[in-house]
């Protein structure tokens, strides 16, 4: 091999500088040569003190490096301190050691020129066979699979993301590309911490949002915890997921995620009724002790169905809930009043009307388990179905023998038929007020009446054959109106308040119907008390979804989701917006509401359901029993006793209400008479004219006519 330019001329650098460091120090001591050698030996102390406080490596080298201008101010000063050239020639013999070294060591060219050499002129090369190379052997592992292997590889390809090691990769059934691999910490005892989705995704080349961490359990022979963890890698099933999800992959996706319309709950089953045109999708909360939060129209729009509340029903239940989704609204329908359906069972049960899911709801007429008489409570507007509800409850009613007496406000074409099949009815506010005074009379009467088997009297006892008086019901139509009455209002809230509150015990229910179930429109706290807890109040459309949802509230102990009853069922046909751009007009397709009614059970859930229809223009007998049923004897006579047994459609009898004013008063309103209360004494007088009492001031005008009425003064 050629010897480089770079050492050549160091070695003759070498050679050329032996006799001058022997010579100089010995003949001439104060020539400069010394002193410039003695200065390149302290520049090389320097270099190497410089070079053990380095901290970079490479130390040795650089000492290496300047060692021949210390060695040669070694041999400067050595030479400079003897006696002619030594003992023994020792400032030659260092001399000629010192260039020996720098000849055969080369400190300077080799390492100060690390992995470079000059070209020099070398014999080109010669084309050789090359030997046949050996097999290398098989890579060592611990079994694992081909799979395994190569996401191995991968893995460490990506500089061991997490500290964390690839224990097994797994891939899924029918994939090609999906796989779970399992990982664990690199180090002993320490947990897995910075993995990431992204991280995870990063060596196999796929989103972030393919993957899945999860932690490991504990399984027999392998450990867990917080060292260990669990990748799921799945773009193969998230592709098939966003084009053709199944519908469990569809309700966590858009439902039950956190920006869902109903999150944190995950989808048990569809299902799909063709008979009734109908697909359930029934859900339960991940966490069964947290409550449904529900937007349905978020819902909705996350499954593809219309956001129509005449179609689309919610029924929660605890921690579960089922939506159903109609084809066509099925509250629309029609369910005919039939006798099998009205007539109650043992326990005073009868079928009232149907839900939205076709089954039945049941109500009462009597409490069996309170073992006393049921009153209702019925509220809507007008036209809402209030009347339809009536007949049935009261052939359900009369099926099972019970008495029953309605009044109303106005006379109509409806309870005008329905007087037809019970005991007793009337149109107007003094109708009315007779009708709770003398079932109020009947309470003292039963409260005393002998019961055949003892000779003693009791309290009244559903089904019980030894009673000797059957259940009497009293109908109270528009009571709120009725409250209000200038002449009989406070004789028949006063009435109707003491009857809810003792006339169950004596086998009489009440039952009110208006358009409002609060104090100020004729419902006292303590009346609607009674009535919400000795009934399943009934709530027709009260005109709007608030109002409706209000009065449902207000009857029930708390507030639970109430249905909601709109104005008319509609389907929702094409699309708003293009109608809107081409001018077109909205479909009028709405199908009446009335007869959907909530029902508050005896839980306080409030479910929607469609009341049985009774057809007015049709006969109704086939829903009532062959006779009507009436009073005993006895009650009869003792009411007749106490004047209030006869045609109450008659007018107003003289003290019927309130006593009539002394023959010889001919002071204020003379022969005028008053009501009860408000002063007066007794006297005769039918009819009563504007004056004929103390007004109860209740409105502005009435507080005029009141001024007016002191002119008499």
């Amino acid at each position: 091999m050629t010897t480089p330019r770079s050492v050549a001329l160091e070695r003759l650098a070498y050679t050329l500088a032996a006799p001058v460091l022997a010579v100089a120090p010995n003949i001439y001591p104060d020539s400069p040569v010394n002193q410039v050698v003695q200065l390149a030996g302290a520049a090389g102390l320097g270099g190497w003190f410089l070079a053990w406080k380095s901290d970079e490596p490479g130390a040795g080298r650089k000492i290496l490096r300047w060692s021949p201008l210390v060695l040669a101010a070694a041999v400067d000063v050595a030479a400079g301190h003897t006696t002619g050239f030594g003992p023994y020639g020792m400032d030659g013999l260092l001399d000629a050691g010192w260039a020996a070294a720098g000849y055969l060591v080369m400190p300077f060219s080799r390492h100060a020129r690390r992995r470079h050499r000059p070209a020099v002129a070398a014999p080109a090369p010669q084309m050789q066979v090359a030997e046949a190379a050996e097999p290398s052997p098989e890579p060592q592992h611990d079994g694992a699979d081909l799979l395994t292997r190569e996401v191995r590889m991968m893995w460490e390809n990506a500089g061991m993301p997490g500290r964390t090691h690839v224990v097994k990769a797994t891939r899924h059934p029918g994939m090609r590309h999906d796989m779970t691999i399992l990982l664990r910490a690199s180090e002993t005892g320490r947990p897995i911490t910075g993995l990431t989705e992204a991280t995870v995704a990063a060596p196999f080349a796929v989103p972030s949002s393919d993957v899945v961490l999860a932690e490991v359990a504990i399984q027999p022979g392998r450990q867990g915890g917080p060292g260990w963890m669990e990748a799921r890698i799945t773009p193969d099933a998230n592709q098939r997921r966003r084009t053709k999800p199944t519908a469990q992959e569809r309700w966590t996706d858009r439902v039950g995620g956190p920006k869902g319309g109903a999150p944190g709950s995950e989808l048990v089953h569809k299902t799909r009724d063709d008979e009734r045109g109908v697909t359930f999708y029934r859900a339960k909360m991940a966490d069964s002790t947290e409550t449904p939060r529900i937007d349905l129209a978020k819902v909705c729009r996350a499954l593809s169905l219309p956001e129509d509340d005449s179609c689309v029903f919610v029924l929660i239940d605890g921690a579960e809930f089922l939506i159903s989704a109609f084809d066509t609204p099925p509250l629309s329908a029609i369910f005919p009043a039939t006798r099998e359906l009205l007539t109650p069972d043992a326990k005073g049960m009868y079928v009232c009307g149907f839900t939205i899911t076709g089954q039945p709801v049941k109500t009462m007429v009597y409490q069996h388990d309170k073992n006393a008489a049921a009153h209702g409570l019925t509220l809507g507007v007008s036209r809402s179905g209030k009347t339809q509800y009536f007949a049935i409850n009261m052939a359900a009613q009369s099926l099972d023998g019970h008495v029953v007496w309605l009044s109303t406000v106005r006379k109509d074409e409806k309870t005008t038929t329905l007087g037809r099949y019970i005991d007793r009815q009337g149109s107007n506010a003094l109708w009315m007020a007779r009708q709770l005074r003398a079932s109020k009379a009947l309470c003292e009467i039963r409260a005393e009446m002998p019961w055949p088997h003892d000779g003693q009297p009791h309290d009244y006892k559903p089904g019980d054959p030894r009673c000797p008086y059957r259940q009497l019901n009293v109908y109270a139509d528009e009571f709120m109106t009725a409250a209000q009455d200038g002449d009989f209002g406070e004789f028949i809230q006063k009435d109707g308040e003491d009857l809810t509150v003792t006339s169950l015990k004596y086998g009489i229910g009440f039952n009110p119907a208006g358009q409002s179930p609060f104090a100020h429109n004729g419902f006292s706290t303590e009346m609607k008390d009674n009535l919400r807890q000795n009934s399943r109040p009934v709530i027709f459309n009260m005109g709007s979804p608030g109002a409706t949802r209000k009065a449902a509230e207000g009857t029930m102990e708390n507030a639970y989701d109430v249905p909601t009853i709109p104005a008319r069922y509609s389907r929702s046909e094409g699309s708003a917006i293009e109608r809107a751009i081409k001018g077109e007009a909205d479909p009028e397709n709405g199908v009446s509401t009335g007869g959907v009614a909530v029902i508050v059970l005896d839980n306080g859930r409030a479910v929607l359901m469609r009341s049985l229809y009774a057809d007015f223009d049709t006969d109704l007998s086939s829903l009532f029993p062959g006779e009507v049923n009436r009073l005993t004897d006895y009650e009869i006579s003792e009411l007749e006793k106490r004047g209030l047994w006869f045609d109450w459609n008659e007018p107003v009898r003289p003290g019927e209400f309130w006593p009539e004013p002394d023959e010889d008063d001919d002071g204020d309103g003379g022969g005028r008479s008053r009501r009860r209360g408000g002063g007066g004494g007794k006297g005769s007088g039918g009819k009563r004219g504007s004056g004929s009492r103390s007004e109860q001031v209740t409105s502005p005008r009435q507080a005029l006519e009141a001024i007016k009425s002191l002119n008499n003064t």
